[in-house]
């Protein structure tokens, strides 16, 4: 059998598992508790803080709650409401006492809920074509949820949306916008040029300069994988730095430093989902981003990754994957920045400088885009809490453009360069709205959710912060986003931590909570950061001009290394807690 055959057949055996699925497995209800910090207002209604804003609510006794756990855990059949606000009244320190609970009604299909994840996982691996891939992860889930209409049902819903739309503006719009005009107007090449002039010496120093960016930019997450993929990739080609080692670098200084230098939206975002009822040092919303910045010398994963990449950029790492290693080897003695066969999700028209005849490219082209575009995503973060990123990259272009034709540039010349970036950035764009589609699919299949119920029970306090860390990786990778799994995660996993606390009598319960949230951040992080269905995976891969699956591959054995120290920090710091 030919491996296109074989390929085939495994592709066709996914779908029909998945239909098969799909007709004779009834999904099993579960009900989640989120315990709400509620504050009452001057007349007495009750309401408590989402995102900033105060969100109001009309609780129901438990016990006449549609959806009371005691009935629904583990029912067949679908719930008449999918959300409820109850009151549950407990006897704190011999006084009754009133506590409030959002219910949410979620549904899986058991082991059968991971299927579109591992088909879409595993087609990337044997076809190394993330299109297909995610086609097939997508398809599969749709026949999973019993939606045949592949288009009306499934792609049109996923991309008329919000964050759709987004993608098709900021990625495909404005980014590929932007490196055209760069590539056009030769500004990208000029940086370069003087980069290697002043201060780059060979390609150490290059991805030294690399990741000192990654660490400037620590925004995390797509803005600073954008900004430094972009910045960087002109000087790591010229001083012969592989794709795979500079996409490593760009993608383990994104989230990793987010954490360490959190100064960004993600406390805010994080500490919505970590109130513990009863649990003083988590009472308000300040005491949980306090509570959120306490546990950053305790990311062990997040610190070990960001040295990883440290290490690796000057050439002296504690570990260096076989297949990285090669990367490593080929590009220095060839020059050839890609393995054979690689699809670089960077295309051609963004690989080289296309100045047109007469036109004298100046560094500052490069520098004052760059720095507005900088200077708006952080001066919109200071204002507002989060990055305008479309503001940002907007300006940029706009002023990329104008400096471009006040220097004499044609209209058609600058037209052309903006085409061509647009054909740079199609292939990673259509990824990432299908990326966005399979995280909805796994959204909905429950994946997450059944893995929390697995993992979540009778486990030893030593290794509970551990187990966490799998736990996490694990929806993470098969969902592609380390956001959407603390949204899952850290509803189950800080009451238990509190809970196991009490259980075992830790003499520093407070240390211990804190490890397991370090867990669970850090877990979320690894599994984002290494599936080849996260958004961030996709765009390290797009602006560094990397295979994806070649990016995939060096990472994966580089971050375990990082998350098996941390694994090992984690159980034995939580020993000293008892």
């Amino acid at each position: 059998m030919s491996p296109g055959v074989r390929k085939f057949v495994v592709f066709a055996i996914a779908l029909v598992v998945s239909w098969i699925v799909g007709i004779n497995v009834a999904p099993t209800w579960t009900v989640e508790q989120i315990a709400l910090d509620a504050h009452v207002d001057r007349d007495g209604n009750l309401y408590y803080i989402y995102r900033g804003e105060p969100t109001y609510f009309h609780p129901v006794p438990i016990e006449e709650a549609l959806l009371n756990p005691e009935r629904m855990e583990g029912s067949r059949e679908t719930p008449e409401v999918k959300k409820e606000f109850v009151s549950v009244v407990r006897m704190e320190e011999g006084e009754p006492g009133t506590l409030y609970y959002q219910l949410l009604a979620k549904h899986h299909w058991g082991f059968w809920s991971l299927l579109p994840a591992v088909v879409a996982v595993l087609l990337c691996w044997l076809t190394r074509e993330p299109v297909t891939s995610l086609i097939g992860g997508i398809l599969s889930g749709a026949l999973v949820l019993t939606r045949y209409d592949f288009t009306g049902d499934v792609l049109i819903p996923s991309l008329a949306t919000t964050s759709s739309a987004g993608v098709l503006l900021l990625y495909l719009w404005l980014l590929g916008g932007l490196m055209g005009i760069w590539s056009r107007t030769g500004a990208a090449q000029a940086f370069a040029e003087l980069m290697t002039e002043r201060f780059v010496r060979g390609p150490r120093s290059a991805k030294l300069v690399s990741w000192m960016l990654g660490v400037i930019f620590f925004q995390g997450g797509t803005v600073s994988t954008v900004l430094v993929g972009t910045t960087v990739k002109p000087i790591a080609d010229a001083e012969k730095v592989s794709h795979e080692e500079l996409a490593y670098i760009v993608d383990s200084t994104a989230s990793p430093i987010a954490s360490q230098l959190a100064f960004n939206a993600w406390p805010g975002y994080v500490q919505a989902f970590i109130f513990v009822s009863g649990v003083g040092f988590l009472a308000t919303e300040t005491d949980r981003i306090a509570f959120f910045f306490q546990s950053v010398p305790f990311c062990f994963y997040a610190i070990f990754a960001v040295l990883g990449t440290f290490l690796l950029s000057i050439e002296r790492p504690l570990f260096l994957g076989k297949r990285l290693k090669a990367a490593m080897e080929r590009s220095r003695e060839t020059g050839q920045l890609d393995a054979e066969g690689a699809n670089p999700l960077s295309a051609k028209e963004l690989q080289g400088s296309n100045v047109p005849e007469g036109y004298t490219p100046h560094v500052m082209e490069f520098f004052l885009p760059l720095i507005s575009l900088i200077g708006i995503a952080v001066g919109t973060f200071i204002v507002n809490g989060s990055p305008n990123v479309q503001w940002a990259f907007g300006t940029a272009l706009v002023l990329a453009a104008g400096m471009a034709l006040a220097k004499g540039m044609s209209l058609k010349d600058l037209v052309a360069g903006f085409h061509d970036g647009l054909k740079g950035v199609v292939l990673g764009s259509v990824i990432l709205l299908l990326a966005i589609t399979i995280g909805g699919i796994n959204k909905e299949t429950g994946g997450g959710i059944f893995l929390v119920e697995q993992l979540g029970e009778a486990i030893p306090y030593f290794l509970l912060p551990v187990l966490l860390q799998i736990m996490t990786m694990v929806i993470a990778f098969s969902t592609g986003t380390s956001w959407g799994t603390y949204a899952v995660a850290f509803p189950l996993a800080m009451p238990l931590a509190w809970a196991v606390a009490g259980a075992h009598g830790l003499s520093h319960p407070e240390l211990f909570m804190t490890l397991c949230f370090a867990a669970v951040m850090d877990g979320s992080v690894y599994g984002d950061q290494c599936s080849p269905i996260s958004d961030t995976t996709v765009l390290s891969s797009m602006c560094t001009g990397c295979d994806l699956m070649d990016h995939v591959k060096t990472q994966i054995p580089q971050a375990s290394v990082a998350a098996g120290l941390a694994a090992i920090c984690w159980t034995v710091v939580a020993f000293f807690t008892a």
